[in-house]
């Protein structure tokens, strides 16, 4: 049998025997494309000028275990490579999702990944007989590791850690026969149960979930802030307005004429003024004492922690405010204080 190198034929290469390629050794991988490159050139020739001359330019298209594709100088078409090996970087990505958690998004991946493939295209060199598939899926997962690393939020010892603890917990769940706790699996790594919580928390911290994966599964307007007041927050707001209206119609009659005329009626202090017989500046002190009476009488119902603490609590001025507190609470009823609703001012001057 002759066993010399096979003689290539004198037609086109037919799709199986470009299939053997690769089971045939690098040799024979070489000497076909060597065939390719010079028999397998097309020409296309563009007149120019008048004298009929031309310009000739050659592109050879060949599979050489893989799809390869180039010009006649050696140099690669990285369009053709990257359109042909695409499906690689899919099944890359979904070969590693599989083991990422569920917030993590394969979208930034795919991008990686074709920028990877991308990259690789340009580098590759066909006359080293590598094929560019083995070369791309290196590149592919060495980008999609990377991206995944640039991405997250914990350290690389923090992650040697918890797989440290999984791999622990996982150990004494075997030898157990059932779920350890805290203070086992502690104890099997050396360390106190603080420290345990410490790590258990540094890691949940290191999660950060996408806004727009949560938008685009239950709408943008499930993580905004409700504007319908709860009903807790609607009996909250009835009692305090009812305490300031009875704190306002418990204040004595004088000050209760600047409250109404400043804040209700919106009367000039000039006005008010002449009506009390007093000058303008009394009538701001008197504004000012009646806030801080209604501050104070709020304070002794809704927080009595924020009263201030009196220097003589047997003394005329401690009389009178306890006295003042002590009508505001016994003016209405907890019925009534949680059943009103918004007074209007003129309701609320003749309350």
């Amino acid at each position: 049998m002759d066993l010399a190198k096979p003689k290539p034929p004198t037609s086109g290469i037919s799709p199986c025997e470009v299939f053997l390629g690769i089971l045939l050794p690098i040799s024979y991988v070489r000497y076909v494309t060597a065939y390719l490159q010079n028999h397998a050139t097309t020409i296309n020739a563009t007149p120019t000028g008048n004298d009929s001359t031309a310009t000739v330019n050659g592109t050879v298209t060949g599979t050489v275990t893989g799809t390869v594709t180039g010009t006649v100088d050696g140099t690669v078409d990285i369009d053709e490579l990257c359109r042909v090996h695409l499906p690689l970087v899919h099944f890359e990505v979904r070969s590693i999702s599989s083991r990422l958690p569920g917030h993590v998004y394969t979208d930034d991946l795919v991008s990686a990944g074709m920028a990877a493939l991308a990259m690789a295209a340009r580098a590759f060199n066909p006359t080293l007989g590598v094929p560019f598939g083995r070369y791309a899926v290196r590149r592919i997962r060495g980008a999609l590791l990377d991206e995944l690393r640039s991405a997250d939020w914990a350290t690389r010892s923090l992650r040697a850690k918890v797989r440290r603890r999984d791999a622990i917990h996982d150990a004494l769940a075997a030898e157990l026969g059932r779920r350890p706790n805290d203070t086992e699996t502690s104890a099997a790594m050396g360390i106190t149960i603080t420290e345990l919580e410490r790590l258990d928390a540094d890691l949940h911290s290191s999660v950060v979930l996408r806004l727009d994966v949560i938008t685009d599964t239950t709408g943008a307007d499930s993580i905004l802030p409700a504007t319908t007041k709860t009903p807790e927050a609607t009996l909250i707001a009835r009692e305090r307005t009812a305490y300031l209206r009875d704190a306002i119609h418990t204040l004595p009659e004088r000050l209760q004429t600047v409250i109404h005329g400043c804040f209700f009626h919106d009367r000039p202090m000039r006005e008010l003024a002449d009506e009390l017989g007093v000058t303008e500046s009394r009538i701001s002190q008197m504004r000012a004492e009646a806030l801080k009476l209604l501050r104070d009488g709020m304070n002794a119902q809704l927080d009595p922690d924020q009263l201030p603490t009196p220097t003589n609590t047997t003394g005329a001025i401690a009389r009178r405010k306890a006295a003042y507190y002590a009508q505001i609470a016994t003016r209405t009823s907890y019925h009534d204080r949680l059943t009103l609703t918004t007074p209007t001012p003129a309701t609320a001057h003749t309350a």
